[in-house]
C-alpha cells in the first residue's frame, strides 16, 4: 500500500486496445459493417438536423430536442468509431494516454448529455399528451433553451468529474484495455493502486444517473399510456407511435449504461457486444426510428429532396 501511495507519476504513455477480434476475416467483416453503420449514422442524423432547420413546420420543442439528439448521436459515434476503423489494419492498436483521456471525456460528455436529453424528451411528450392546452405555455422557447443549456451543462460536469478521477490515478504497468475504445471502467483497472473507492464513485455517479433517469422515463411513459388508454383516435395512435419510438431508443441506450456502470469494474464476455450497440447501433437507430415512423419528418424530407432536385 505504501508503494502505491509513493507512486505519483504515470509511466504508461499509451494503451493497447484489444479490439473486437484477432481473426483477420472477422476484422475485415467488422470493418465494413462499422463503416456502413457510421456512414449511415452521419448521413441520417445530419439530414434530420438540416430538415428540421429548413422546414418551419418542424420548429417545435419536440423537433428542437430531436435535432439535439441527432447532433449528439453524430458526435457520440465519431468519438469511437473512426479510431476503431483505423485500428482494424493495425497490429498493435495503440492509443496515447492523452488521446485516451480525451476519448473518455467526450464519450461521457455526449453519453450523459443524451441521457438527460432523453429524459427531457419524455417530459416534453408527457406535457404534449397529458396537458395539450398548456403545452406551448409550459414548453415555450425560453424553457426549451434553458433545458438544453442545463442538460449540456450537466453532461459536462459529469464528464469532467469522471475524467478527473481517472487521470489522477497512477498507471505504471499493465497497458491492455479489453475493448475497442477507452472507457473509465476498463482504464481504472490498469491503475497500480487500490481503485475500490473510485469504483464506488463511478457506480454512484454514472450508475445512479442511468438508473434514476431510466425510472423517470418509464414512469413518464407509463403515465402517458394510462392517459391514452381510453382515448384511441388517429391523434392518439400517432402519440403512441412517438412514445414507442422514444422507448426503443431509451431501452437500448440506457440498457448499456446500466449494464456497464452499475457494477464493479469487472470484464464480462458481453461487454464488447453491448459496447457495439452503444457506440455504433444506437446512433443509427435515431434517423431510422424518427423518419420511418414519423409522417411529419417523412413529409419534410420529401419536400426538401424535391426542392433540391429542381
Amino acid at each position: 500500500m505504501e508503494k502505491a501511495v509513493l507512486i505519483n507519476e504515470t509511466s504508461v504513455m499509451s494503451f493497447r486496445l484489444t479490439g473486437l477480434s484477432t481473426n483477420p476475416l472477422v476484422q475485415m467483416a467488422v470493418f465494413f459493417i462499422f463503416l456502413i453503420f457510421y456512414v449511415l449514422t452521419l448521413v441520417g442524423n445530419i439530414l434530420i438536423v438540416i430538415t428540421i432547420i429548413y422546414d418551419h413546420r418542424l420548429h417545435t420543442p419536440m423537433y428542437f430536442f430531436l435535432s439535439n439528439l441527432s447532433f449528439i448521436d453524430v458526435c457520440h459515434s465519431t468519438v469511437t468509431v473512426p479510431k476503431m476503423l483505423s485500428d482494424t489494419f493495425s497490429e498493435e492498436k495503440l492509443i496515447s494516454f492523452d488521446a485516451c483521456v480525451v476519448q473518455m471525456f467526450f464519450l461521457h460528455l455526449f453519453a450523459c448529455t443524451e441521457i438527460f436529453l432523453l429524459t427531457v424528451m419524455a417530459y416534453d411528450r408527457y406535457v404534449a399528451i397529458c396537458k395539450p392546452l398548456q403545452y406551448m405555455t409550459i414548453m415555450n422557447w425560453k424553457v426549451c433553451m434553458m433545458l438544453a443549456a442545463a442538460l449540456w451543462t450537466g453532461g459536462t460536469i459529469h464528464s469532467i468529474s469522471l475524467t478527473s478521477l481517472t487521470i489522477k490515478l497512477p498507471y505504471c504497468g499493465p497497458d491492455e484495455i479489453d475493448n475497442f475504445f477507452c472507457d473509465v471502467p476498463q482504464v481504472i483497472k490498469l491503475a497500480c493502486t487500490d481503485t475500490h473507492i473510485i469504483e464506488i464513485l463511478i457506480v454512484s455517479n454514472s450508475g445512479l444517473i442511468s438508473v434514476v433517469c431510466f425510472v423517470v422515463l418509464v414512469v413518464s411513459y407509463a403515465v402517458i399510456l394510462v392517459s391514452l388508454r381510453q382515448q384511441i383516435s388517429d391523434g392518439k395512435r400517432k402519440a403512441l407511435s412517438t412514445c414507442a419510438a422514444h422507448l426503443t431508443v431509451v431501452t437500448l441506450f440506457l440498457g448499456h449504461c446500466i449494464f456497464i456502470y452499475s457494477r464493479p469494474s469487472t470484464s464480462l464476455p458481453e461487454d464488447k457486444i453491448v459496447s457495439v450497440f452503444f457506440t455504433a447501433v444506437t446512433p443509427l437507430l435515431n434517423p431510422i426510428i424518427y423518419t420511418l415512423r414519423n409522417e411529419d419528418m417523412k413529409s419534410a424530407l420529401n419536400k426538401l429532396i424535391k426542392r433540391r432536385e429542381k
